[in-house]
Parts: C-alpha cells; sequence; structure tokens
C-alpha cells in the first residue's frame, strides 16, 4: 500500500513540475528560443544536481514515461512519411539524404575515434566501448527534426522547390536515421556481448529486422482497430499510447528472455516498430487525417513530460566539461551537412543556387535524436546518461540554429510568403469588394450608409453598370486581371477592408495578394466549395460559407432573439462597430475612464491574436480592436474619439 502511495506521490509531483516546465517552454519560445530547450532547462533545475526535486531513484521510476513518449516520436516521425507529397522529387531528395546521412556517420564517427581521450566517459577504455561509442554518435546525430522544420515552413507559408526538397529530405533522415540506429545498436550490442561478426551474426541482424517488420505489421492492425472505434479522440489517445509502450515493454522482455534461455541476444528495435507502424497507418489505411489529429493533440503534453524528464536525467557534472567535446561534433556534422548536400543536389542536377542553400535547412534536430539518445542510455548502461549527456548538448547546439539559418535559406530561394506590412490608417474606411453580383451590390449599399467608401471590382471589361446611374456613390472598377498591378490601381494599400464575392479560384489568388503584398487584416470571402476552407483559413481570412452562416445565424436567434435580431439589423436604432483605438491619450485608460455613453456596452477587445473578455478595469492599448454595441449617433461620437 505504501508503495502505491509513494508512486502516486512522484506521479503528482512530476506534473507540477511538468506543469511548470510547460510554462518556461513558452518563455522561452517568447524569446525565440526552442520551447524545448526550456523543457530540458526546467527538468535541469529541476534534477538531482541543482534543486534536487527529483532524486536519481525517483527518475529511473519514471523510466516508462521514456517508452511512452518514444513510441509517440517514433508514430509521429512514419506519420510525416506521405508518399504521395515526395513524388517529383524523389531523385533530389534520395541523392541529398544519402549525401547527408554517409558523410555525417562517417565524419561524426571518426571524430569520435579522434577525440576519445578527451570524452571523459570512454577515455582511457576498450577499443570496443569506443567503436560502440563512435557508432552510436554517428547514427543519432544524422536525425532531423520534421517538427522544426514544418514548423518554420508553416510561419513562412514557404513554397517552391528548395523548400519540398529540404522537407522531404528532413523527413526521408528521419526515417533513415531509426533503421540506421537500429543496425548500429545491434552491432554494439554484439560488440558487447563479444559475439564475433560471423555469417550467424549476420543473420541474426537480418532476422532481427524482420522481426521488426512484421511487428509493424501487427501493431499498426491494432491502431487501425483503435482509430475505427466509435470513441472520443482522448480515449483513441490513450490507447494508442498504450499500444506504444506495448511495443517497448514487449521488446525488453523478449530482450531479457532470449539472453536467459539462447545463446544468443534477440533486440527487436521498438522505435523502428513504431516508425514503421506510423508509416504503415499514414499510408495504407483511411485513418490518415484522424491519425495525425491525435499525434498533433497528443504530441505536446507528451513532448512537455519527456523532454522536462531528459532535463531531469542531464548530469551537470559532465555537461558543464562535455560542452567543448559538444561544440566540435556540432562543427563537424555541419561540415558534413554542407558536403552531402551539396553533392547530392550537383549529382542530382539541381541548381547550383539552391545546392548550396540546402544545408541550412538541414540543421534541425530534437524529438528523434533526444529519443535515441535516452534508448543508449537505458538499453548500454556502460554508456548510460553521459552518452544521453553529451548527445543532448549538440541536439541543442542544433535547435537553436537550424530554424535561424532555414529561415534565411527559404527567404534567400524567394520561396517565403509572409504578411506584409500593414499601411498607417488614413482616416477614412474604404473597403474593396470583388465582386459586381446582387449580394456584393447590397453589401457595398450597407457600408455606404455606414460611411464608408467602397469600390466594386469588376473583371468583365465589357460591363456596363446601370448601378452608377441609380446610385452615384457606387463606385464600379473595371480590372483586367488579379494582378499586383490591378491592386494597386484600386489603391489596395489603404484600404481597411477586402471582400472577396467571386470563384474560389479567383477569391484564394485575391486573398494571397493582400496577405503578402498589403498585410490588410479584415479579408472576408464568401466560400463556394467547403472544401476549399482550409485553403483560405490558411491565409488568416474570414470565411463566410453560405449554408453555415444562415444555420449559425438561426440557431442564434433561437438561442438568444435579441442579439440575434441586432446581427440581421432588424433594430436600426442600435448598431454594432469595431473600432481600433488609435488616439495616444486613451493609451492605457482602463474602460471605466473613458465616461463611454450611457447607450453603449463594450463587448470585447480584440489584441494581438488575443481576444479579451472585457471588465472596467481593462486597460487599453493602441492598436486594440474594440467591439462596441449603441445607438448611432453614441458609436459616431465614440468612434471619433478613438481615431482622433
Amino acid at each position: 500500500m505504501e508503495n502505491y502511495q509513494e508512486i502516486f506521490i512522484l506521479l503528482t509531483g512530476f506534473c507540477v513540475i511538468a506543469l511548470s516546465s510547460n510554462q518556461i517552454g513558452n518563455l522561452f519560445a517568447k524569446i525565440r528560443l526552442p520551447k524545448i530547450t526550456g523543457y530540458l532547462f526546467a527538468g535541469l533545475i529541476a534534477g538531482p544536481f541543482v534543486l534536487g526535486f527529483f532524486s536519481k531513484e525517483a527518475i529511473e521510476q519514471l523510466h516508462f514515461v521514456d517508452g511512452v513518449s518514444l513510441a509517440l516520436i517514433a508514430f509521429a516521425a512514419g506519420n510525416e512519411l506521405l508518399l504521395s507529397e515526395l513524388k517529383g522529387k524523389f531523385k533530389s531528395i534520395g541523392w541529398i539524404a544519402a549525401g547527408v546521412v554517409v558523410l555525417t556517420f562517417i565524419l561524426v564517427g571518426g571524430s569520435v575515434f579522434l577525440l576519445a581521450n578527451a570524452i571523459p566517459f570512454i577515455a582511457g577504455k576498450s577499443a570496443v566501448l569506443v567503436t560502440a561509442t563512435a557508432m552510436l554518435t554517428g547514427a543519432i546525430l544524422i536525425a532531423r527534426s520534421p517538427s522544426s522544420a514544418i514548423a518554420v515552413v508553416s510561419e513562412l507559408r514557404a513554397k517552391g522547390p528548395l523548400t519540398q526538397v529540404v522537407l522531404g529530405v528532413t523527413v526521408i533522415t528521419d526515417v533513415i536515421v531509426i533503421m540506421v540506429f537500429a543496425l548500429s545498436a545491434s552491432a554494439v550490442d554484439a560488440l558487447l556481448a563479444q559475439v564475433s561478426l560471423n555469417l550467424g551474426f549476420v543473420l541474426l541482424l537480418l532476422g532481427e529486422l524482420v522481426l521488426a517488420i512484421l511487428a509493424a505489421f501487427v501493431v499498426a492492425a491494432v491502431l487501425r482497430l483503435i482509430l475505427a472505434m466509435n470513441t472520443n479522440h482522448f480515449v483513441k489517445a490513450i490507447l494508442i499510447l498504450l499500444a506504444g509502450y506495448s511495443v517497448f515493454y514487449l521488446s525488453a522482455q523478449l530482450r531479457t528472455y532470449s539472453h536467459d534461455a539462447w545463446p544468443f541476444e534477440i533486440f527487436v528495435e521498438p522505435l523502428l516498430v513504431c516508425m514503421l507502424t506510423g508509416f504503415l497507418v499514414t499510408n495504407f489505411t483511411n485513418y490518415r487525417t484522424e491519425f495525425d489529429h491525435i499525434l498533433h493533440k497528443t504530441g505536446p503534453f507528451v513532448y512537455v513530460a519527456f523532454f522536462t524528464l531528459t532535463g531531469a536525467s542531464l548530469k551537470l557534472d559532465v555537461l558543464l566539461t562535455i560542452w567543448p567535446i559538444a561544440l566540435a561534433l556540432f562543427v563537424v556534422r555541419l561540415v558534413a551537412i554542407i558536403a552531402g548536400s551539396f553533392a547530392g543536389g550537383v549529382v542530382a542536377g539541381d541548381s547550383v543556387q539552391h545546392s548550396r542553400l540546402y544545408w541550412m535547412g538541414l540543421l534541425t534536430q530534437a524529438g528523434v535524436a533526444l529519443g535515441l539518445a535516452k534508448e543508449v542510455a537505458g538499453e548500454f548502461p556502460q554508456l548510460g546518461n553521459d552518452f544521453a549527456t553529451m548527445i543532448i548538448a549538440v541536439v541543442v547546439l542544433n535547435e537553436i540554429v537550424g530554424p535561424i539559418f532555414l529561415k534565411y535559406a527559404i527567404n534567400r530561394a524567394g520561396e517565403g510568403h509572409t504578411r506584409g506590412e500593414t499601411a498607417e490608417f488614413d482616416g477614412i474606411r474604404d473597403a474593396i469588394i470583388f465582386g459586381v453580383g446582387g449580394e456584393a451590390v447590397t453589401l457595398a449599399r450597407h457600408l455606404l450608409a455606414h460611411d464608408w467608401q467602397v469600390k466594386l471590382a469588376c473583371l468583365d471589361p465589357a460591363y456596363q453598370p446601370e448601378l452608377a446611374h441609380t446610385d452615384e456613390n457606387l463606385r464600379i472598377i473595371n480590372i483586367p486581371a488579379i494582378d499586383l498591378e490591378s491592386l494597386q490601381k484600386l489603391d489596395t494599400a489603404h484600404a481597411d477592408a477586402v471582400v472577396a464575392m467571386m470563384s474560389d479560384e479567383e477569391n484564394y489568388q485575391i486573398c494571397e495578394l493582400v496577405y503578402e503584398k498589403f498585410g490588410i487584416e479584415t479579408v472576408i470571402v464568401r466560400l463556394n466549395d467547403p472544401a476549399n476552407y482550409d485553403r483560405f483559413r490558411d491565409l488568416d481570412v474570414i470565411v463566410v460559407e453560405p449554408n453555415s452562416a444562415v444555420i449559425s445565424l438561426m440557431e442564434r436567434l433561437v438561442r438568444s432573439p435579441s442579439t440575434g435580431s441586432l446581427l440581421l439589423g432588424m433594430r436600426p436604432e442600435q448598431d454594432i462597430v469595431e473600432v481600433e483605438l488609435r488616439d495616444p491619450m486613451l493609451n492605457g485608460r482602463t474602460l471605466r475612464d473613458l465616461r463611454l455613453p450611457l447607450d453603449t456596452l463594450v463587448l470585447s477587445v480584440r489584441r494581438d491574436d488575443q481576444l479579451l473578455i472585457t471588465h472596467g478595469y481593462t486597460r487599453l492599448q493602441l492598436g486594440d480592436r474594440v467591439t462596441i454595441m449603441g445607438s448611432q449617433a453614441s458609436l459616431e461620437e465614440i468612434m471619433r474619439e478613438f481615431d482622433s
């Protein structure tokens, strides 16, 4: 009973520290450092070498966290290998990956041999142990970080041949590294057990590889059954994690049993099994989308726990002495990547410009490398946490500089598509509506009634609007095409809102140009095909799908008739507006100090990407977008005050 109480107290304490670690990771992100570095730092501070919240014994008791986390990391690595996305660039990806993998393994492994006497935990040790360390280090430092690369690509909205090749090589290499590590670990296991390198040894390695492949098919079938269950994602995520942990548990049991019962030891690499499982589920089942969703939703929680525990396992005394070695291995890996990627690009026939830039996108490291280092610490006590500490030091260096270089390479290749800079407010509310249908004209008239200046853009040069004769305030401008020159002709830079009401393809061209060249925040698109929803959401536009919008509005009328009728404009004496705070005199003032008209109500304040629920003590800042409900006269008074 006391043992269960101790475990409960240990898990509770670990959860509290993990929550703190998550906050520290967010703090690191704000200063443009990887969250993983924050988690490692938090674990190091909480570990036995600093504050001592975790003892060495406690860390051993939490070893199961490693198994659960490593399974998820391997599932995610296999999930990234989507064959349909790699078509068309296999030649470049294959040659570059081959060059980087071979040179990294050889140069890093050779460097460990040369620096052996300077590495504390193998200095003066046997040639066998040095060889084992060199092989495992060379294998692990092959790894990349798909998550870091994808994060940078998403941030820059990067598209182009260099981006496609870099992502392809990153994903392929993370698959290769697990296979290389599995073979290296089996070879090291045999070396340390003093098994002779003969035909039997080679057959044993092949047999272990076949067992890993067969196990992957079994686990993939299990995951398919889990994903097919009629239950929520939380339950499925728990079952997937349990299935992954079972792979590690059964692998350890098989290894122990074979060691005790047979004249040889069987080691089925659990990371390889889980990686192949992720690949099979992603490419050969109908559950790729759901599997990907569960991994992305579950990953952050698991990573916090894993990297916090990894940080707690770091030996601070070893870390302080190993930094020069880690820096040397970082430089050697860098040289190998530069040479391997350039050679691979040239052999594949890629342009010299791209071949010179590939290396910048291939430096990132994170989850897989750290996972492999932790596995070495657990599987090979002769190397232990000292080895893991050395690898972690190298990974931290690569994770810090990798995203910086990747951003530079993408922008240098001209493949970044970030949001443009928004022009200063000129005191006039302008809207541009693309389309001249009945809905577009009605919207334009409503905006004109609220003192907006409106332009209707039309692609048909033969269009002769009769509206100009009935409403002289409606400006209809013919444009020859949807391109930058036409948008400049419309003076889009000074528009406060853009509404796209054409075909989805034309709407997307409009939204993309507005996003990249003008940075306008209020962009609204009328969606024709719901299948295109995600494309528009990636551009931070407000998407209106007519059918769902009507249902949503009717639901609002049922649940709250007064607000629904207000949104429909059925109460002409009241309105809702969003106004940006531009008056420096109001900066830092609380809402209760503004003395707003009594017939108005502040509904919300949007600050950057956050929506604040307001109260009297909410303090305003320049640039806040304040949503206010009230009478027309009062709203006009407030708008003049905020814009002063």
